[in-house]
């Protein structure tokens, strides 16, 4: 059997990281976020994608689901394997995002899944927690297309008004300020 070489892509860009702290406390603060951004409902999801539902009952549910435009998609929380070596900082990091949206960029180009869900992170710190995340459009833009370009920068926005819900400081990045 022989390999095919194919044509490869190399793309390099520049990421832009946002680590926000709070005087919350960690339980708090996570409490918060975890109801803001409930989990995704595989079940319901999927008995949608059983009976081949059309999509604009995808876009219902998500609607309905949704509160803050984002579902939890998996959960891992890092410390109790940390702590292993003696680390004991809370920390729990979330795939967050939201397949309607990702499929506006999806049709454009699948690899987009490399960078949505969004990976969010919640630590312990200092007495206070903090929370970190990419910014969405930094990444996916470096596909050179103008519709997953406006798509990253939507969900910018999106990222923005759940980091206020939260009450904590909104990098003026995410709101084009």
């Amino acid at each position: 059997m022989t390999a095919t070489v194919g044509r490869i892509i190399d793309t390099t860009f520049s990421a832009r990281r946002f680590t926000i702290a709070s005087s919350a406390p960690y339980d708090d603060f996570r409490r918060r976020y975890e109801e803001a951004v409930p989990p995704f409902d595989a079940a319901a999801f999927g008995s949608l994608v059983e009976r081949k539902a059309p999509w604009s009952e995808v876009l219902d549910l998500m609607d309905r689901s949704a509160p803050h435009g984002f579902l939890n998609y998996h959960i891992l929380d890092a410390q109790p394997l940390m702590s292993l070596a003696g680390d004991l900082a809370p920390c729990v990091e979330y795939l967050m995002g939201n397949h309607t949206v990702a499929e506006r960029m999806f049709r454009h180009d699948p690899a987009i899944l490399a960078y949505v869900p969004l990976r969010t992170v919640i630590s312990g710190f200092d007495g206070g927690v903090r929370f970190t995340v990419e910014q969405p459009s930094s990444a996916l833009s470096s596909f050179g297309n103008d519709q997953i370009t406006a798509v990253g920068v939507e969900l910018d926005r999106k990222v923005a008004k759940l980091l206020a819900h939260l009450d904590v400081a909104v990098p003026p990045a995410l709101t084009g300020s």
